[in-house]
């Protein structure tokens, strides 16, 4: 019996708030994954959950659950468009969250300073500088550390321990210590004299205070973490700051001429806006009237101004440089170009590496652990007969220096930091994964037209049959099936009919069919018309013209009319400017480059030649690009696949990683883990190095975050560091960590640029080399 398919799981953001360390981020995802069919990925440094669950689990069981755990949660708000005037800067919610950890921090600080001067520094210690001591600590270990004490019960009230718990625990501890020694101890006294060690050390008959310890936790405690929110408010900035690209108005033009002001959220596809010099385009859209430059720096990365006209496409985003322009409204909301951007760097900030996953499975059981530590320590020291404030001081060091915040803010905030880079420098990346899939690849197999040729092409030769209907009757029946093609081929010969006869509208194709690596067939005005690739079969006067397309470097199709070859049409094209430097860099990587085009033998080799790439196969349909990918992963490298059409979609899918060009089409873009949002071949070259510098990053922040802890408490078990030390070495940890990931965010590409031998000519990097366009088999 056959048994009804599972209904696809959704995926809901939430908000979570309250966690500050790794072992929270663990207890969210397991508190999660106990429902059924719900796993959870957390992340600690943008506060968010991404969960994925079944239709029967709704977003309010999972935000209940989240809150049963002891944080908060809620679901994201949908962010609503201002008014110019009504739009503040100092309104973010992230940067009020950083003011308030200022505030506390320059209060605590005003408190905490005296009682360390005093307690570090005997020579100035008057007569009853100890009561004014206890007087500044009072209000630090209560109400500078309420935020530690406060989620530490509530930890313990759902039996949870996480890094609040041990500050909290080291606080109160170090506090308590000195109230005794004040009122039951005898320091209490007068004319008390402490001195100041950096290790524990017995009592000379008088039990010493320990509030510099009290004061100094929270202290540096609270000050790392503004250092660190600060940093990590900073490691967002490229996400709002494409966020800030969005339109909040937008001036629509009537069909009388009329001009109305109205909010973006009113704009629907069809409808015509005006967009002035110096405005940004209001949503993604088609140019009907008017030609300027249009600046793409910060959405797609592309540093060059891009001249539009009449027909041309615009992004939503990009500054208007020059003239007038009217856009139809092509997408609108969730749609855009610049949307797609911000949630794609949303989501793969939301992942977790490989290494982060070990991290945090650690971080699971690190707190109770050190919990357990610390109480061994006590009874150790007390046991084998050390002075009670000795053992109370070692004990006190080692919940303190102990905290896996490094270990929780290893991975995202270089995420955060190194996705916000790529999207500036036009390159998009899913998550971690994709970032690791790029660090290891040894492979990429290359597709042509569009990724290393620029796919604008133009047809540069029509040759007719003697006794046929005629060329520009034969081009008129081309040009009319090949409307129904996305591919650039067709549209340069649609492009160039239209052209030839403007006055002449192309008739509309019925039945349109395109077969992927071969060509495009349907019926015109009762005819059945075929594009397709050259075969062994053509009359002798195409025979000629085949050879000459060739030798000439174009792409050759032949056009047939119910059945019967007509005639020749030759399309040329340009290589990217960038595209030998990039096969150059790729190898200076140890990335080796193979070409699979569909295109014929003798112009697929002319672009491997001009672009010194060995390895070539050509008429490959999807099928063989497919196969290919899974031989050369079979024989044991790592592929990457870059292209821009359908065809290209399944061996994207099937590669280790696969790579589409911004300009490509949505089928190759939604396949592919990694996009290159300029349509910019040498920012594949980028995306490897930043995928590297990433990994490393990543990797330095646990390594330091691991090492950290394996050093430092032991050394607190031993009694050889101070709380007041331990408080400071473990704020640095997490401020280290985070700053070390904030160096991505200037990272720069290598500016190393290939070099062709003399021998061979002008670099092809340094100029358009004509080569041939791919042969109506090859890309399509």
């Amino acid at each position: 019996m056959a048994t009804e398919p599972a209904p696809p799981l959704l995926t809901t953001d939430l908000t979570v708030g309250g966690m500050t360390c790794a072992a929270c981020v663990r207890r969210v995802e397991k508190k999660l994954a106990k429902l059924e069919g719900v796993t959870a990925a957390v992340n600690l440094a943008t506060g968010s959950a991404r969960v994925s669950h079944p239709p029967e689990v709704s977003p309010a069981q999972l935000v209940a659950t989240v809150e049963q755990a002891g944080y908060t949660a809620a679901l994201p708000e949908p962010p609503k468009a201002r008014r110019p005037e009504e739009t503040d800067p100092e309104a973010d919610p992230d940067a009020e969250g950083v003011r308030r950890e200022r505030d506390r921090v320059l209060i605590t600080a005003l408190l905490a300073v005296p009682v360390l001067a005093l307690s570090m520094v005997p020579a100035w210690q008057f007569r009853n500088w100890q009561w004014l001591c206890f007087a500044l600590a009072a209000p630090v270990a209560v109400w500078s550390a309420w935020p530690f004490h406060l989620r530490a019960l509530r930890g313990l009230r759902h039996s949870t321990a996480t890094m609040d718990t041990l500050v909290s625990l080291g606080v109160v501890a170090s506090f308590s210590w000195s109230v005794y020694a004040l009122f039951l101890g005898g320091a209490g006294e007068p004319g008390m004299r402490m001195p100041f060690s950096l290790l524990p050390s017995a009592s000379d008959g008088v039990a010493h205070v320990y509030l510099e310890a009290a004061v100094a936790v929270p202290l540096f405690v609270l000050a790392g973490r503004f250092l660190e929110a600060r940093a990590r408010h900073g490691t967002g900035a490229a996400l709002r700051s494409l966020a800030g690209l969005a339109a909040k108005e937008v001036a629509v033009r009537g069909d009388d001429g009329s001009e109305r002001l109205v909010a973006i959220e009113e704009l629907t596809v069809g409808q015509v806006f005006v967009v002035r010099p110096g405005e940004r385009v209001a949503t993604d859209g088609q140019v009907v009237k008017g030609s300027s430059a249009v600046d793409l720096s910060l959405v797609t990365g592309e540093s060059e101004p891009v001249e539009v006209g009449s027909g041309s496409p615009v992004v939503g985003g990009a500054v208007n440089a020059g003239g007038l322009l009217l856009v139809r409204a092509t997408a609108v909301g969730a749609d855009t170009q610049l949307a797609r951007i911000t949630r794609l760097v949303t989501e793969a900030q939301a992942g977790k590496a490989k290494a982060q996953r070990l991290a945090d499975s650690v971080a699971g059981v690190f707190v109770p652990v050190v919990l357990a530590l610390a109480v061994t320590v006590l009874g150790y020291w007390l046991g084998a007969g050390a002075d009670p404030q000795a053992a109370v001081t070692a004990c006190v060091a080692v919940l303190v220096v102990a905290c896996p915040c490094a270990l929780g803010l290893a991975t995202p905030t270089a995420l955060m930091a190194a996705t916000g880079r790529g999207a500036q420098l036009g390159v998009l990346v899913r998550g971690p994964q994709s970032l690791e899939g790029l660090e290891h690849i040894d492979t990429v197999v290359l597709d042509k037209t569009g990724t290393l040729t620029t796919g604008h092409m133009t047809v540069a030769r029509v040759t007719a049959v003697p006794d046929g209907p005629g060329r520009d009757e034969v081009l008129r029946l081309a040009a009319a099936v090949e409307q129904g093609s996305e591919h650039p081929l067709g549209r340069a010969i649609v492009g160039y009919a239209k052209r030839e006869s403007p006055g002449s509208p192309l008739p509309e194709p019925a039945d349109f069919t395109a077969t992927a690596g071969r060509g495009v067939r349907g019926r015109v005005e009762g005819r059945v018309v075929e594009v397709v690739a050259p075969d062994d079969e053509l009359p002798a006067a195409l025979a000629d013209a085949l050879a000459a397309a060739e030798s000439a470097a174009r792409t050759p199709v032949l056009v047939r009319v119910d059945g019967e070859t007509l005639a020749l049409i030759e399309v040329g094209d340009v290589l990217r400017s960038g595209s030998y430097r990039t096969v150059d860099r790729l190898r200076r990587l140890g990335v080796e480059p193979v070409l699979a085009t569909g295109d014929r033998e003798a112009p697929a080799r002319a672009v491997a030649d001009a672009l010194g790439i060995e390895e070539v196969h050509t008429r490959c349909t999807p099928e063989d690009k497919a196969g290919l990918v899974k031989e050369l992963r079979e024989s044991g490298r790592r592929v990457a696949v870059v292209g821009d059409g359908v065809n290209d979609a399944a061996a994207l899918a099937g590669a280790d990683l696969g790579i589409a060009m911004g300009s490509g089409t949505d089928a190759a873009i939604g396949a592919a883990n990694v996009t290159l949002v300029r349509g910019d071949i040498e920012a594949l070259a980028d995306a490897v190095l930043l995928a590297r510098r990433t990994l490393s990053t990543i990797h330095a922040n646990l390594m330091w975050a691991f090492g950290y802890n394996a050093v430092t408490v032991p050394l607190a078990m031993v009694g050889l560091l101070n709380p007041m030390l331990a408080a400071a070495a473990m704020s640095a940890s997490s401020v280290l960590v985070v700053g070390n990931s904030l160096r991505l965010r200037a990272w720069q590409p290598s500016p190393a640029r290939g070099r062709r031998p003399a021998a061979t000519g002008p670099t092809p990097g340094n100029r358009p080399s004509p080569v041939p366009s791919p042969a109506g088999s090859s890309d399509r």
